[in-house]
């Protein structure tokens, strides 16, 4: 079985791409603490790949700072440098991205950059 749950906070936004027949992908990477007995816990960053209408929820939503919980499965890629070396690269691939916070709340307008007898948009 080969099934990873996390829950961390996200240390970038989410980056959007597509692959060459159209399909979405969406990466990030995840802060999870470490457990540990010490005054400091260390703190592992994972990337985390994400696929279709779930990359495309990531990327619209999601933020750095926000706190998921990541279910899916470990993967291991192999690529090649521009120098021809061969490295391999641990991500987790979502089957699910549950958002455990609220989205901070963006600044409002100052009075000087709205206009009072503006109606609103409903």
């Amino acid at each position: 079985m080969n099934q990873v749950v996390l829950i961390g906070r996200l240390t970038r936004d989410p980056e959007m791409r597509y692959t060459a027949s159209g399909t979405p992908v969406s990466t990030f990477s995840v802060a999870v603490a470490r457990p540990g007995n010490g005054e400091k816990n260390d703190v592992d960053f994972i990337p985390v790949v994400t696929w279709g209408k779930l990359a495309e929820t990531c990327a619209n939503h999601l933020a750095k700072g926000r706190q998921v919980a990541v279910l899916g499965r470990l993967q291991i890629r192999k690529w090649q440098t521009n120098e021809g070396e061969t490295r391999y690269t641990a991500e987790v691939v979502a089957r699910e991205v549950q958002f455990l916070d609220r989205p901070r709340e963006r600044v409002q307008a100052t009075a000087s950059e709205s206009d009072e007898d503006e109606l609103p948009w409903v």
